[in-house]
């Protein structure tokens, strides 16, 4: 997919290791890849991009040692709108990420929202319309 024009909205993530991160999020989104380089690598769909920007190595913090460590602290948190809760966590675990079970959706906005974590423990939420 190539962009010939600017799409509503752009999230930029840094990551250690791009090509996992940006996987997770092709893969849980359901989006397709838009473009990449060494230091980059973007997904999309016609109306938002993810570009997972490689960390510079003297800024990037060292892999601590044992379990992930989810960033719940953070002042942020991206929300996506996806077609299947299902699927979403289906494909964040097999790409290395992971959302709380389903019976943990809550419900808000007449959507459904879940929670989870990518490859790198960046905090991210699916949600879909509620039925």
């Amino acid at each position: 997919m190539s962009t010939s024009h600017p799409v509503h909205a752009l999230t930029v993530i840094y990551a250690r290791d791009i090509e996992r991160v940006a996987e997770f999020y092709r893969n849980t989104l359901s989006l397709v890849l838009v473009e990449q380089d060494d230091a980059f690598v973007v997904v999309g769909n016609p109306h938002y991009e993810i570009a997972v920007v490689r960390m510079a190595s003297d800024r990037a913090p060292s892999p601590a040692p044992g379990p992930l460590h989810v960033r719940t602290a953070t002042p942020i948190k991206c929300s996506f709108l996806v077609e299947s809760l299902e699927h979403a966590r289906s494909a964040a675990e097999s790409s290395g990420g992971a959302f709380k079970p389903l019976a943990s959706a809550w419900r808000w906005r007449d959507q459904l929202h879940l929670d989870g974590h990518d490859p790198e423990g960046n905090v991210v939420q699916v949600r879909v319309i509620a039925t």
